[in-house]
């Protein structure tokens, strides 16, 4: 079994560009209506988030009850996937020495997602 993160978010046209920008990775569009994007996915090293607008997934409310935890693999990552999510977002946790030897942080960007952001020092 593989989990993968399923994310709706309004305007997924734009806001899947948001994201390759802070995480990287190449954009696949699944599915549009004229020039709307219903469904994308992102794939960023080896892992895919997957992207719907709301006009396609048709959430019921936003809420904080899934988080998306990533394993980031270098130092420098980390501190630019933190510094842009949490320009437009809400730092839940700041930056923290975690006790596994490594850097551990909770924000939630602009559109409500909550990203648990993990560093492992080798």
């Amino acid at each position: 079994m593989i989990a993968v993160p399923f994310i709706v978010v309004e305007n997924c046209k734009e806001e899947i560009h948001y994201y390759q920008r802070v995480l990287g990775g190449e954009v696949t569009i699944l599915r549009k209506q004229g020039e709307e994007v219903l469904n994308a996915d992102l794939e960023v090293e080896g892992a895919v988030i997957k992207f719907a607008d709301t006009r396609a997934a048709k959430p019921a409310l936003k809420g904080d009850y899934v988080r998306v935890f990533l394993k980031i693999e270098t130092e420098h990552a980390f501190g630019g996937i933190y510094d842009a999510f949490s320009a437009e977002g809400i730092v839940n946790t700041a930056v923290y020495e975690a006790p596994f030897n490594g850097l551990l942080a909770i924000v939630t960007d602009r559109n409500g997602v909550c990203w648990v952001l993990s560093y492992y020092r080798t």
